[in-house]
């Protein structure tokens, strides 16, 4: 059989109340069953919440096993579950990603898949339980959330609790922010998802695309959609990008080839080419842009994140009628920034948005700091709806 990480401490208790409930005790997940049950804890917390999005079980499965997922290669994890008498009442994992200290040249442990019932109790024997596995392997800082990384689903939403999120974006109870700051975590860094309906846009992009692509041919930099027929080849100079483009970022983490292409399979099963803009100079990518479309219109509606025996029905039935996208990423290297790229892929996806009868784009995340891609937003009347958190603490 699979199992998990094990760790030394394989089960923590926490205090005894004085208001007679069970104590909380801590248990490190080490078997399938155990994993099940903290893949399914949200499912249960959040079962009144209509904003919920449950993730697919398979899909959270492979991400948390040894053996499944490229992550596992390199680096480690632990989760832990809470429990109060036979009641799972919290879950969070404590992660060793070894290639974000070797790039950063940093000492940090991370937390993540964080999920707690608003209570201290829980959510503090939860945090001592990920702390003691990080000091444990000598770390000296403590961040968090992330799911493993920036790469992947990370920030803790702080504003913005009206609706449901949108694909590979984290939602949470407001109550989190307490429980987090009371465990002693302060901000790291905030990021901003911005909300852009067709309707209230203006025209300027297009005007400046028409510009600046006159320009740009000129130097023979050209537009163009990704190719589905070359898709390895495609996703190979991808993710040369990406780890080009995003490498100066906060807490940036260059994805292994392994990685991006298990992102690329992931993604390929939803992608529209349409929304997938390459940019080349003389033939060669020197930067690329991504939309994908808001597949958590169809998830939402699958319940428990099981495909059988009806899931899969909704998500192949459904996929045509998403009217939304999430631009996913957005990037140029270095060389050729101050160009115009990235004004005429703002200009491209919106064209191909209008074209297709998209109701609403998000442009997510960015961090606060980055001045240029806020700036890009308030430019288009996009509206900066959601705002995410990641915490830090020295341990």
């Amino acid at each position: 059989m699979e199992t998990l990480q094990t760790t030394s401490q394989q089960t923590v208790h926490a205090p005894q109340q004085t208001n007679g409930l069970p104590k909380v005790i801590v248990q490190a997940v080490t078997s399938k069953k155990q994993l099940a049950q903290f893949i399914d804890f949200p499912h249960d917390l959040y079962r009144n919440d209509e904003n919920y999005v449950p993730e697919l079980f398979i899909a959270q499965r492979d991400l948390l096993t040894p053996g499944k997922h490229p992550f596992h290669e390199h680096s480690k994890l632990q989760a832990f579950l809470a429990f109060r008498g036979n009641e799972i009442v919290g879950r969070i994992a404590a992660i060793d990603n070894t290639n974000h200290n070797i790039f950063n040249k940093t000492n940090d442990g991370f937390f993540g898949f964080f999920d707690c019932i608003n209570d201290s109790e829980v959510s503090q024997a939860l945090f001592s339980a990920a702390t003691k596995w990080l000091k444990e392997r000598k770390f000296s800082t403590m961040i968090g959330p992330v799911n493993f990384s920036t790469n992947e689903t990370c920030g803790l939403l702080i504003e913005g609790f009206d609706g449901p999120p949108v694909v590979m974006m984290t939602y949470n109870y407001p109550y989190y922010v307490k429980l987090i700051e009371e465990a002693g975590l302060g901000t790291k860094i905030t990021m901003y998802a911005w909300k852009i309906i067709p309707q209230y846009m203006n025209d300027r992009p297009f005007r400046v695309m028409t510009v600046l692509k006159e320009r740009l041919t000129r130097r023979n930099i050209t537009f163009r959609s990704v190719n589905l027929k070359n898709f390895d080849e495609e996703v190979k100079n991808i993710h040369a990008i990406y780890n080009s483009a995003w490498d100066k970022n906060l807490g940036f983490v260059p994805m292994t080839e392994k990685e991006f292409e298990y992102l690329a399979k992931d993604l390929k099963m939803i992608l529209d080419p349409d929304f997938g803009i390459i940019a080349e100079e003389n033939g060669k990518m020197v930067g690329f842009a991504l939309a994908i479309p808001d597949i958590n219109q169809i998830l939402r509606k699958i319940k428990r994140g099981r495909l059988f025996p009806t899931g899969i029905l909704k998500l192949l039935l459904g996929k045509k009628k998403i009217n939304g996208v999430r631009v996913l990423a957005l990037g140029v290297l270095e060389s050729h920034r101050k160009l115009g790229i990235d004004a005429c892929f703002y200009g491209e996806l919106m064209k191909v948005g209008r074209a297709k009868g998209v109701a609403y784009g998000e442009g997510s995340w960015i961090l606060e700091t980055n001045e240029m891609m806020n700036a890009a937003m308030r430019g288009i009347n996009a509206d900066p709806y959601r705002t995410y958190r990641i915490y830090e603490k020295e341990i």
